[in-house]
Formats: structure tokens, sequence, C-alpha cells
């Protein structure tokens, strides 16, 4: 449950500011709350407290972080197509920032590891990153976002122009492909959300 010590107003015109839904407080202690994806908000007097599956949902938009970041992410299916998942984790100079897993339903591999290096982008962006280099284990994802080969089915195509999209909102970005035991981590946060559905 990470707790941010702020300026709570100024958190609170930022959440706004990214569309968040701000609502009062429910008792005379919390000064506002606010909900986004899995994460809620409370605000006291100095101080920010997140709740919720997906802190990061919230996290994100309050942190300062700006610099440059790691973000390596991993999808995988049991079945091809089957229940699928993500696995993203993002990395600083100071370790972990910020990571995630879910699952996302029925897909194919390669829909998996597309929704996770989607997934990791916006979290980089949320947190204000201004340079990523991205690594991943799909040499599909990988040459079809750089444009080393074609995405000819339409659903991939689509997944490939919003990866693009968010890699573009940064300064600077690179993408590359990374053996399986580089990415160990995204991959363990793919199969903890597929052993926990």
């Amino acid at each position: 449950m990470p707790v941010i010590e702020c300026d709570v107003d100024e958190a609170r015109e930022a959440l706004a500011s990214a569309g968040v839904i701000v609502s009062e407080g429910k008792n005379e202690y919390e000064r506002w709350r606010a909900k986004r994806g899995d994460a809620v908000a409370v605000a006291y007097d100095d101080k920010v407290v997140i709740q919720g599956a997906n802190p990061q949902d919230i996290e994100a938009l309050l942190s300062d972080a700006g610099g440059h970041a790691y973000v390596y992410f991993d999808g995988g299916s049991r079945g091809n197509p089957g229940p699928a998942a993500t696995g993203w984790v993002i990395v600083t100079s100071d370790g972990i920032a910020a990571e995630g897993g879910e699952r996302i339903g029925r897909a194919t591999n390669n829909q998996a590891e597309y929704e996770a290096l989607v997934q990791g982008l916006e979290a980089a962006r949320d947190y204000g990153f201004d340079t990523v280099d991205v690594k991943g284990d799909s040499q599909l994802v990988v040459k079809q976002v750089t444009g080393a080969w074609k995405t000819n089915d339409p659903e991939l195509r689509e997944k490939r122009v919003r990866a693009r999209e968010l890699l573009d909102e940064f300064e600077t970005w690179s993408l590359k492909h990374v053996p399986r035991e580089v990415n160990e981590r995204a991959d363990k946060l793919v199969n903890e959300a597929l052993d926990d559905g």
C-alpha cells in the first residue's frame, strides 16, 4: 500500500487533470478520494494513501519520476488461444519502479505479448519517464513494432499501431529482443497471473 507524502491539493489537481474523478472524503479525516482502474487514493492532511489491486494506476500519476527507465514485457496464453495474461516491469537505476501482471481473458500468445507491451508503455508514460529502453522476448512483436516484419493479422496490426503511438510519446526509445532468461521477472508475473486465475 503506497503512501505518498505530498501537497494533497496539488495531488488532487494532478489527478483531475489526468481525467480521474475526485470526490469528497468519507469522514472528517479524509480530504478527498479518487478511483482509477483498480486503485483508490485517499488523501489526508499531508499524504495520499493508495489501496487496491493495482496501486500503480494512481501512483504513476502522482510520481514525478522523469528520466530514463527500462521496460520489460511478456505475455502468454495456455492453449494458444486460451487463458492469457500479461506481465511488465519498469526498472530504473534505483531498482524496480513499478510492475504489473493480470489475466486478460482468452487470447493468443502474440496478442498477450502485444497487450503486455502496451500496458508497460502506458505505465512508463503515466510515471512520467522521458526515455525508455524496452525489452521483450517476443521476436515477432519486436520485429513488427520496429518495422522489420510486416503485420498481416488485423488485430495485431491495431495493437502495433497503439504501441508505436505510445513509443512516440517518449523523447527517445529503443525496442529490443532479449532471451527469456533476461526477461525472467515479467515472465514470472505472467505465470503468477495465470496461476491465480
